[in-house]
């Protein structure tokens, strides 16, 4: 065909939430929305979440699938929606997702459970197979019917496509099975059959598994094989797919280095003549720059850096990088609720998703508001509700901007917080922020500055640990730890085994203490990616089958990784899993990384003393313990810090809290800047002692899941 794309930027595919539509007729306005800011905002190609071709296909019962004319009739708003701006377009990905289905009725080449799933699949037979694949061309028709530019064929993982490609997952003996001209027969008569029941101009994307991070995955020789042939049987574009879902090596988490797998693109780069498509942590103009310079890719894949910034690419090409809201690839509020039933966000954006119901619609009464606070909270309501039209002053006793998340940016992985922190020193300026650093707001300061309204995003103090021995010189708090300030011997006990106890013990492991305090930038910069690969045990060469080397042949890359000399206790008083309220999605990343620098991690104890010997433990199966430590790092929880409160709703004045000064649970930057910009959306007529309404709507399935699988899991 002959088709030509506005720009080299593909919004990868993720799944929101919003593919199911609303109410009983399905709505898909919110999808529509959501997808339509997007293609305003200046992508290219964008590329739906997953739609089942058929029943079988679905992620889980009732997702969402294309199989009727009704269907293509309800997903005309989506495809108006993005044609709706100026040379934009739109591809619907087909996603089968065989025996990753949370359904009682998945399929599978063979009846294989997969190790994230408590379901078995029916192998499916030969019949099922060729109608499986008329499924998928009738599904591509379809998606052409409702004005889809094309689609995406999900190949990639470890969705059915992929395990039929796989020996690990493809035990058949006919003609789906064996050889690998066999297990590849499925996609390429996908392809096939897609070209040849849709117009020559159709996209047809297929997502190709470069790199399945698992055991008996694809050898390179057989990648390059899938891709001529995929390319011979009609496909337009070869995205790059990176790890199956039940790999135990990260992707996308914000301790993958940026572009960490574009060289697996470039290995491809010549070997067949279509658009090749990188992907995977690539989250800046700069970065994406730089992977086309250096011919590794034709085309860069972006998912969560839209959700992030709609406007990504318009401010990339308007030569404004620095007012990008850039991706931290924190997977909170994004994949974190999608495995949680609940529509995908934005820890950065919290109206990514909620496009229909968060607005910031310009004020008809403007208000003069002092934010005390300039934390993550802070900063969202007092740059949101500036640029509704209100009169802002954020005060904050602190130097520099940034509250908590100059904490967060010292640890190792976690340097992404450093652009958030531009980000909004670049909003508070564009939206005319009043900014007074270095000043501690005072009741008599609030009071006297004509302020209608205050809102003190002043968050949280450190909880101290109450037990004999708590004022001893070996007992430190986590802030001095992540400031630098306090200093830290070679034996360490971490007390507290939440997120900030799992950041402590990072950042310690790392040597991430030894650059002077007072710095700008911490001793850990980030990985260099021969260096991730050989903490992985990732083979860049591909010459094992799945892309995966023992570990005692990962210096192979040219790279060793070094252990910490340190030794480092992880303790919580609870028995079981540590880091058990760890995000879904990244908690296994950073147990991993503990263990493998061999931190000790003990559950089930409780704090007698401390003293010149050390941290001295109760177990609760009995006995006691003494940890010969130099030091004990605190990290216990928080209390919500909000002194002025009291003396202004005293005085009259319409006083709000917000973030941590609203709720001391950990340190979370999700609520806060959520809760900080939907307070700012209504303050007009928000009321103080409901501002814990102001979260997004739960949706039935959440409810359900979080009363049904969360409460049993606590």
């Amino acid at each position: 065909g002959d088709v030509t794309l506005r720009n080299r930027v593909l919004m990868g595919s993720m799944h929101t939430g919003l593919e199911e539509g609303d109410g009983f007729g399905h709505s898909l306005d919110k999808l529509a929305a959501y997808f339509g800011e997007r293609a305003k905002g200046g992508v290219g190609l964008i590329v739906t979440g997953g739609i089942a071709p058929n029943v079988a296909g679905r992620a889980y019962p009732f997702a969402a699938a294309m199989m009727s004319e009704a269907d293509a009739r309800r997903h005309r708003v989506v495809t108006d929606a993005v044609h709706a701006h100026d040379g934009a377009k739109i591809a619907m990905q087909i996603l089968h997702t065989g025996r990753y289905s949370y359904s009682p009725t998945l399929v599978a080449p063979s009846k294989r459970r997969a190790p994230i799933n408590f379901f078995s699949p029916r192998a499916l037979s030969g019949t099922d197979v060729e109608r499986t694949i008329g499924d998928f061309v009738r599904c591509a028709a379809l998606a052409e019917e409702a004005g889809y530019d094309g689609v995406e064929v999900m190949g990639s993982e470890g969705y059915l496509i992929n395990q039929f490609i796989a020996k690990r997952t493809n035990h058949r003996t006919d003609e789906w099975g064996g050889s690998y001209e066999n297990r590849m027969r499925l996609p390429v008569r996908i392809v096939e059959g897609i070209r040849e029941a849709t117009h020559k101009d159709f996209l047809i994307v297929y997502r190709l598994s470069m790199l399945d991070l698992v055991e008996e995955g694809s050898t390179w020789e057989e990648i390059i094989s899938l891709a001529q042939a995929i390319e011979v049987a009609g496909a337009s574009i070869i995205n790059t797919g990176i790890g199956w879902h039940e790999a135990r090596v990260p992707t996308i988490a914000t301790s993958v280095p940026r572009a960490a797998f574009s060289w697996v693109t470039g290995k491809l780069m010549g070997r067949v003549s279509v658009p090749l498509v990188a992907t995977n942590r690539i989250n800046t103009p700069e970065v994406a720059e730089s992977v086309l310079e250096s011919g590794e890719a034709d085309m860069i894949s972006m998912a969560r850096p839209l959700l992030a910034d709609p406007d990504f690419v318009n401010k990339a090409a308007a030569g404004t990088p620095e007012r990008i809201n850039t991706c931290i690839g924190c997977n909170q509020a994004c994949l974190d609720h999608v495995f949680s039933m609940k529509p995908a966000s934005c820890l950065v954006n919290p109206r990514a998703g909620q496009e229909t119901e968060l607005n910031y619609t310009q004020t008809s009464t403007p208000m003069s508001i002092a934010v005390v606070g300039a934390g993550p909270a802070g900063l969202a309501c007092s740059t949101t509700a500036a640029r509704r039209g209100h009169q802002v002053t954020l005060f904050d006793a602190a130097a520099v901007i940034g509250g908590q998340f100059n904490l967060a940016k010292q640890v190792p992985g976690k340097e992404e917080f450093y652009e958030t922190i531009r980000y909004f020193s670049h909003e508070l300026s564009d939206a005319g922020v009043k900014l007074r650093l270095s000043t501690l707001a005072t009741e008599e300061m609030l009071l006297s500055g004509s302020f209608d309204a205050v809102v003190l995003a002043t968050g949280v103090r450190p909880r101290a640990l109450n037990i004999r021995g708590a004022d001893h010189a070996k007992v430190v708090s986590y802030v001095d730890v992540l400031n630098r300030t306090a200093r830290v011997g070679q034996r360490v006990a971490v007390v507290g085994a939440g997120g900030i106890g799992f950041d402590v013990a990072e950042f310690l492991l790392h040597g991430a203490d030894s650059t002077p305090a007072g710095t700008d930038a911490p001793s850990a910069l980030p990985q260099r990616v021969d260096d991730f690969l050989c903490e992985w045990n990732i083979d860049r060469q591909v010459s094992n089958s799945g892309g995966l080397v023992k570990a005692r042949d990962a210096g192979a890359n040219g790279s060793e990784h070094v252990g910490s000399s340190r030794k480092i206790y992880l303790l919580q008083r609870k028995k079981g899993k540590h880091g058990a309220g760890l995000g879904k999605t990244t908690g296994w990343i950073h147990r991993s990384v503990l263990k493998k620098g061999g931190v000790q991690m003990i559950g089930g104890v409780s704090y007698s003393h401390v003293d010149d010997d050390g941290l001295h433990l109760k177990r609760q199966t009995g006995g006691v313990q003494t940890l010969e430590v130099d030091t004990v790092v605190v990290c216990a929880g928080q209390t919500s810090y909000a002194p002025l409160e009291t003396s202004l709703q005293a005085a009259g004045m319409p006083t709000f809290k917000i973030g941590g000064a609203h709720l001391a649970s950990e340190l979370d930057a999700k609520r806060a800047i959520d809760q900080g910009a939907r307070l700012a959306a209504q303050i007009e007529s928000a009321a103080p002692e409901r501002v814990g309404e102001l979260v997004a709507a739960l949706p039935l399935q959440a409810w359900l899941y979080d009363k049904i699988v969360l409460s049993r899991q606590r």
